[in-house]
């Protein structure tokens, strides 16, 4: 087996846990092959740069190592797939940004405004 299709490669390699989520991922223009949109269809092989992305997070690029049928433990999904570098370095920039953000919770120090204080508000900004 020399090529296979994407979703069923995307199922197995577990970035998505069914394989219709991985159509629709796709259809939906977050997996990218080669840096262009792709088809669930896509015939892919070993070495093709994928890119997938996902709300939250940044962009994961992967290059093929090998391809499989069938969907097996985490480890063994590992191998399917090599991280490139600058894709683990922007993903440890936002861990880093996420661990220094503020806590947004802390602006609220009594709680969310009433219907007076907005009110206030509306007033000293002059509407």
């Amino acid at each position: 087996m020399d090529r296979m299709r994407l979703d069923k490669w995307l199922w197995a390699a577990r970035f998505f846990k069914t394989r219709s989520l991985a159509v629709h991922e796709i259809g939906a223009g977050r997996v990218l092959v080669g840096g262009q949109p792709a088809k669930p269809a896509r015939e892919i092989a070993v070495g093709d740069l994928i890119e997938v992305r996902r709300a939250g997070s940044p962009p994961v690029q992967v290059a093929v190592r090998a391809l499989s049928l069938v969907r097996g433990p985490a480890p063994q999904a590992a191998l399917l797939y090599e991280e490139t570098p600058d894709s683990v370095a922007a993903r440890e920039r936002a861990t880093e940004m996420r661990r220094l953000a503020p806590e947004p919770a802390r602006d609220f120090e009594e709680g969310r405004p009433t219907k007076r204080d907005r009110r206030q508000m509306d007033r000293w900004r002059g509407r």
